[in-house]
């Protein structure tokens, strides 16, 4: 390494009761520690999750603090002399945080990040590193649905919002489980869902829909990653005996959160409520779920979406190009 500094975002904050300010800086190059790998960042992406943090919503940030969770990159050193250890040297890697990285400690919307040792993935080779910058938060959250779900090979699962980058990912993922049926259901009719999400009573359609869809079964899993109550109150009554519902999502801005439920036929049919937070395990189970999905990715299974989707922009364009705006975005570090 021939520099001690390295450009960055940067959150600070000068009291509790203010949101933080947002700039580019230049800051020292983290200092190795034992147990840690120096990442160099080729591609972090900008999740709804870093621009929620970026504005202050998040109780447990600390400042200052470089944000950012998702990233593929290469690593440079490594705090171990073992020969075992230091071959990760020159290896593409990628991955995405728990409550930490881009929270308590810096995160990879750097030129340089550090990654604990045994959260370093290695990047499978389908994936380009645009593409492994940007799986991270959804391909985990998705997994992390199913998993709480325990979709089974007899199970037939609806995803809701199944055109997003969370649904897209649970869909697939769904398939590779061996799941009887997946259904896809969106607003947008331009991915070809099984259901369109488009009518007033929203109910009434799901409940037509799906029993056509199911003869008459219903849904084993339902997986939302949308956060609409007059959706979820409709979904709700569309599971099976035994039904599982698994939620990402919820209406912001201070907007009403509350459904009203049917605690007795919920009771009588034995659902379940699954509510999942991405940002609730620790970076190295979200390494474990990168590992796990290797195979499938490896396999054809599971596939990012295209490249091209995304606007790049570089480091110091990202947050007027990218943070203030809406959509998918990848910074480039190069």
């Amino acid at each position: 390494m021939t520099t001690n500094s390295m450009k960055a975002l940067q959150l600070t904050r000068v009291a509790e009761n203010t949101p933080p300010s947002f700039a580019k800086t230049t800051i020292p190059l983290p200092s190795l520690e034992p147990g840690y790998a120096l990442v160099k960042i080729k591609y972090a992406s900008i999740q709804p999750s870093d621009r929620m943090n970026a504005k202050g919503g998040f109780l447990y940030t600390t400042y200052p603090r470089v944000p950012g969770r998702d990233y593929s990159g290469i690593v440079i050193d490594i705090a171990d002399e073992t020969g075992e250890l230091k071959s990760w040297i020159g290896k593409s890697v990628y991955g995405t945080s728990g409550p930490t990285l881009g929270f308590s400690v810096d995160g990879t919307h750097a030129q340089y990040c550090l990654i604990p040792i045994n959260a370093l993935v290695e990047k499978p080779e389908p994936l380009s590193h645009i593409q492994a910058a940007t799986v991270g938060v959804p391909f985990t959250t998705a997994l992390l649905c199913l998993r709480r779900a325990q979709v089974t090979e007899n199970d037939v699962v609806l995803v809701l919002g199944s055109n997003g980058a969370v649904g897209s990912a649970a869909v697939q993922m769904a398939k590779a489980m061996g799941a009887k049926q997946v259904l896809s259901a969106a607003r947008s009719k331009n991915s070809n869902p099984d259901i369109v999400l488009a009518a007033e009573d929203i109910a009434s359609l799901l409940k037509d829909r799906v029993s056509d869809l199911t003869n008459g079964h219903g849904v084993d899993v339902v997986i939302d990653t949308v956060g609409d109550l007059a959706l979820m109150s409709g979904a709700l009554k569309q599971l099976a005996n035994g039904g599982r519902y698994a939620w990402i999502a919820a209406p912001r801005g201070g907007a009403d959160t509350t459904i009203s439920l049917d605690i007795f036929q919920a009771y009588r049919k034995g659902i379940s409520l699954l509510g999942c937070n991405s940002i609730t395990p620790s970076l190295q189970e979200m390494a474990d779920q990168l590992r796990f999905m290797s195979n499938w990715i490896d396999q054809g299974l599971l596939k990012a979406q295209n490249e091209t989707e995304f606007a790049k922009v570089k480091l110091d364009d990202a947050i007027n190009g990218g943070y203030e705006k809406t959509g998918k975005v990848v910074i480039d570090m190069e």
